[in-house]
């Protein structure tokens, strides 16, 4: 006599759990777990009826892993990032869907430009220079990570999109606050993206991002921006005329990041850029021709 459990319910239990933990996305975590146990993709969870004990208790143990808030990506080892996904895990940041607005903005910047000098500042796991890089085989991409931990993971990151055919990119050990950075690139750069620390210090923050991202990938001084503040001085350097540069800021900055753009008069078409929920997520601008 079979032992196979019906699928749906034990999808339902895992997602009751995990709203009762308190996760935001309680049954799209589940079925994205139980995908991972299956070793499917979740699209393909609904041609699944009947599923195996085994499958049931490793899914019971991931699931007590998320309900204790240990973040998805990190459980299941990769998050997604345009048509890439990258390795993830402790100490390095967990790129989230929202940067992807900002990589498809910044792919349209450059839509007109033969091989673009590319520069990705605080790149963590590599998911926006990588993501450029696979969009565009023709870009030079720059991407710069201080923290010799997520350094390691952005290496190992970049060797796989190389593995799957992509063209290199150049990493850089070095600090964005650092006014000599890549001071040969000077008015040579078609594109800086950045997706930097920038939530205010003492801001509550879920403990998937508290307890689990690096502080310093996350939090950068009591008004979320004294990275920003450097990155808008690169950018003002390195870009060329008509080059642009993308921001990724706090849902409350939508205002102070454009303002610091605007003050650089170099740089002009100051906007911002909200997400699918309607916050405030990346401001954007362009260097002056001429």
């Amino acid at each position: 006599m079979s032992n196979r459990q019906p699928l749906r319910p034990v999808v339902a239990e895992a997602a009751k759990i995990l709203a009762e933990a308190g996760v935001d996305s309680p049954r799209v975590d589940a079925e994205l777990l139980v995908a991972h146990v299956l070793g499917v993709e979740r699209g393909r969870l609904p041609l699944i009826p009947l599923v195996d004990p085994p499958v049931v208790d490793r899914l019971h143990e991931l699931v007590g892993q998320r309900a204790a808030r240990i973040p998805l990506q990190h459980i299941l080892g990769w998050a997604p990032m345009g048509t890439i996904t990258v390795e993830v895990g402790p100490g390095v940041f967990v790129p989230r869907p929202e940067t992807e607005l900002l990589m498809e903005w910044a792919l349209k910047a450059v839509a007109g430009v033969p091989a673009p000098v590319v520069v990705d500042l605080c790149t963590g796991t590599g998911a926006l220079a990588l993501s450029i890089a696979a969009a565009r085989p023709d870009a030079v991409v720059h991407a710069v990570e201080l923290d010799p931990q997520a350094l390691s993971w952005t290496r190992r990151n970049a060797d796989a999109r190389v593995a799957a055919g992509d063209t290199p990119i150049r990493l850089h050990h070095g600090d964005a606050t650092d006014p000599s950075l890549l001071s040969d690139l000077d008015g040579g750069v078609d594109l800086v993206v950045c997706n930097p620390p920038y939530v205010p210090e003492g801001t509550p923050v879920q403990p998937e991002v508290g307890v689990h991202d690096p502080h310093h990938a996350v939090f950068s001084g009591a008004d979320g921006l004294d990275v920003i503040r450097h990155v808008v001085s690169a950018a003002a350097r390195w870009l060329r005329p008509g080059g642009s540069v993308g921001i990724e800021h706090d849902d409350t900055q939508g205002e102070s990041v454009p303002a610091l753009l605007a003050a650089r008069r170099v740089l002009t078409a100051v906007a911002d850029h909200a997400d699918l929920a309607g916050r405030p997520r990346f401001a954007t601008a362009r260097r002056v021709s001429g």
